[in-house]
């Protein structure tokens, strides 16, 4: 790493530099826009010897400040380039304005503020009013000179106790006025003819005195730190560490920086571009959006999206990289201009498509910006949509179908929650394969097809969360009709509300409890319906009036668009309805929305025969009931499960919550919760266990037949999976085991 050790500049060599105008600003940067009370603490603090905080400064070369479009600082006259500010422009500016006063206005006043100290009242210790500044009209002289004119001549100032701070910036002006303070303080001590004038000359000869002390340490002693990075420094390298700075909260993004960049090149990012851009994605409510552009279009250009290969856009850079055999290899992925323009018009388009297929309602259902799952997921999205379109035409309607189960997929296993780029980079180079190799299934698929059982979906009680939003969407492509009219409404008017109502849950179930705000118990649905159908009545009520105007039949159809099945329904319709009830509802729309899942978007699922979607769901049970069981014997205790069996599973667990958006709520602390990420195997172990078997061996007192049975159930399992061919041994021994397990269990898990 080259040096970055930290240099330490005296205040007055500081002004100094900036003066000659050494200092310039990247055009990335925000402009100055300190207010004038800003820059008088500023001084103060500098006064007061408070720490001011260090600078970041990078010592540049003409063709980095060509590239950056560096400008000096605010009231700078001179312009001898030597360091370009990546942090500390603010105070740099303000030091300057109060200390050198430039004959400049404020940015956002059509005056400019000169600055002093009171000296008797600072001499004093009353820092809150010795500080101050007067606003002037530009054009009466900067420095000293300006000063004068506004404060009147030394003479005048001395007698105010008023030191403008245009002197503190020369060390012989500073040196001539705080000899000339105290000189005409000492003569009037000494002229004054009573006691009160002699004394208040007394005390301010004194503070001269002090003063001159005091300022000459502060100006010319104390000293400001820095660090400086190389000038040979590469410019990519040194935009990396300009996205993570941060000055006052507003964040520097690369965006910015690609602008700052470009206009040497004769492109305007933000103000042509970007601005003709936005309107065509307005759908998306997102500040990262014209970042997505950008992304999409590296993506598209060489895989990878992360700030620093973004870079690799600016005209006529040279990426190198790495062949296989070893050897370096240099290209320039965007040759010129119009290469640009032409490169963010097709990301424009590819994100103009990906937002009308997102929210499409036959697709994947956004009705609105707030129920997209993820917004981070859109580059990669647009990008794999764009180089579908360029496949052969006989292998799109594949390559379409393999691209919307990966979404799902991403959305359901929360593969978009963190670390975007690295993830949309992986992902890309993912469905290019799957594309065109059926084989080749990305990782998070086939995650999706081995969790899908297995999601938790009573725990998603919070809108922003993706897959409490992917739900939603589900609903709206499912056609979600209304309660009351029995159309499909347009996406625009759909809300998710209650199906049992909140004020029910506040009473019924504790306001402490989140469960009547799962998305189980939400539906999309017009705020009309939910005001003037439901309010605040059960489904006992409004259901049951539903029913009786339009019969059951109807209504059953109706309420089977929004994931309520029958079975559901005769829940609901329950009078009494009680918390054992809600419970009962929400476990019964679980099982059908997970049932929908399977169906709607597992396709290798869906499109199993009659006969091993029937073997399919039966292992499914076999393996539900046998983590209840587990559940039951080891009394919920996590500690007790077998050490190879937590081995495998705490490492699925942690990943999952990782995952979450708001990070671990506790939903996987039980053992009910973790058996979600038990494969049969491990599951398998804590029967087996010499310390846990006892629990289990009155229900499988033959070790070596449960082993068997696990083993044929397992094969059986692996090939519908995994989709290999289902021969007729693995066939019938599966359904035996099956058989056998159902015959074992009965009735052991209530």
């Amino acid at each position: 790493m080259r040096d970055q050790t930290p240099k330490d500049i005296v205040f007055s060599s500081l002004l100094n530099w900036v003066r000659e105008g050494r200092f310039m600003v990247p055009d990335f940067q925000r402009d100055f826009e300190w207010k004038a009370r800003d820059i008088r603490d500023l001084t103060r603090s500098i006064f007061l010897e408070y720490y001011i905080g260090s600078l970041l400064i990078w010592k540049g070369k003409p063709e980095n400040f060509d590239k950056l479009a560096c400008e000096g600082l605010h009231g700078q006259s001179k312009a001898n380039p030597e360091h370009i500010v990546l942090d500390g422009q603010q105070r740099l500016t303000a030091s300057g304005y109060a200390f050198l006063a430039p004959d400049v206005k404020l940015p956002t006043r059509a005056s400019r503020a000169l600055y002093y100290i009171r000296l008797d009242r600072f001499m004093a210790g009353e820092f809150d009013e010795a500080f101050d500044y007067a606003f002037v009209t530009p054009g009466k002289g900067a420095g000293v000179a300006g000063a004068e004119a506004h404060f009147g001549n030394v003479k005048r100032q001395y007698e105010n106790h008023c030191f403008p701070l245009a002197y503190a910036a020369d060390l012989l002006a500073f040196a001539d006025w705080t000899s000339g303070y105290s000189a005409v303080w000492e003569a009037m001590e000494k002229a004054a003819e009573d006691d009160e004038a002699r004394a208040e000359a007394a005390q301010a000869h004194e503070d001269a005195a002090r003063f001159r002390t005091l300022a000459t340490g502060i100006i010319s002693q104390s000293k400001i730190s820095y660090i400086e990075l190389d000038r040979d420094l590469e410019l990519a390298r040194v935009c990396d560490i300009f996205t993570q700075i941060n000055s006052k909260g507003v964040r520097l993004d690369v965006f910015d920086l690609l602008n700052a960049l470009l206009k040497p090149k004769g492109v305007q990012l933000r103000t042509d571009l970007w601005s003709k851009a936005a309107p065509q994605l307005d759908f998306i409510d997102s500040p990262k959006l014209n970042i997505y552009i950008l992304q999409v279009m590296s993506i598209l250009a060489q895989t990878y999206c992360s700030p620093q290969y973004l870079y690799h856009l600016l005209p006529g850079t040279t990426r190198r990289t790495r062949n296989p055999d070893g050897s370096f290899e240099e290209k320039v992925l965007v040759a010129d201009d119009a290469d640009f323009r032409e490169r963010w018009d097709v990301a424009v388009a590819a994100l103009k498509k990906a937002i009308a297929t997102l929210s499409h309602p036959h697709e994947f259902g956004v009705s609105s910006p707030r129920y997209l799952p993820y917004d981070s997921i859109l580059p990669v999205f647009a990008a794999a949509l764009r180089e579908i379109d360029g496949l052969p035409t006989e292998q799109r309607l594949a390559a379409r179908s393999r691209f919307s189960l990966w979404y799902w997929a991403s959305i359901f296993t929360g593969q978009y929650s963190a670390s975007s780029e690295t993830t949309a980079a992986r992902d890309i180079q993912s469905l290019r394969k799957w594309f065109s190799d059926e084989d080749a299934e990305p990782p998070a698929v086939t995650e999706f097809r081995n969790r899908a059982s297995q999601l938790d979906l009573a725990n998603e009680t919070k809108k922003g969360t993706a897959q409490f939003r992917a739900i939603f969407n589900l609903a709206v492509i499912s056609g979600a009709r209304d309660f009351v009219s029995g159309a499909v409404p347009a996406p625009a008017e759909l809300n998710d509300h209650h199906i049992v109502p909140k004020s029910w849950g506040v009473k019924n179930l504790g306001s402490a409890n989140a469960s009547i705000d799962t998305i189980l118990n939400r539906t999309p649905l017009t705020d009309h319906t939910n005001q003037h159908v439901i309010g605040a009545r059960l489904p006992n009520v409004y259901l049951a009036k539903l029913i009786a105007d339009n019969g059951r039949e109807k209504v059953e159809e109706i309420l089977q668009s929004h994931f309520i099945s029958p079975a559901a329904l005769d829940v609901l319709l329950r009078d009494p309805f009680g918390p054992d009830d809600f419970d009962a509802f929400i476990r019964e729309r679980q099982r059908t929305i997970i049932a929908t899942i399977k169906t709607k978007l597992l396709d290798k699922w869906a499109d199993l025969p009659p006969d091993l979607r029937l073997l399919n769901d039966a292992v499914e049970r076999i393996e539900l009931s046998l983590r209840a069981l587990v559940v039951k014997g080891l009394e919920g205790d996590f500690s007790r499960l077998p050490d190879n069996a937590r081995e495998k599973i705490e490492p699925r667990v942690a990943s999952a919550i990782r995952k979450l958006p708001g990070g671990d709520d506790g939903r996987f602390a039980s053992l009910s919760g973790a058996l979600q990420f038990a494969d049969i195997a491990e599951l398998r172990a804590v029967f087996e266990n010499k310390i846990t078997g006892p629990n289990f061996a009155d229900i499988f007192p033959n070790k070596a037949e449960l082993g068997r049975k696990f083993d044929q159930l397992s094969e059986l399992r692996n090939a519908i999976r995994h989709s290999r061919q289902v021969g007729d041994v693995t066939r019938h021994e599966g359904q035996a085991a099956i058989y056998w397990f159902d015959q074992a269990l009965g009735n052991q898990v209530t």
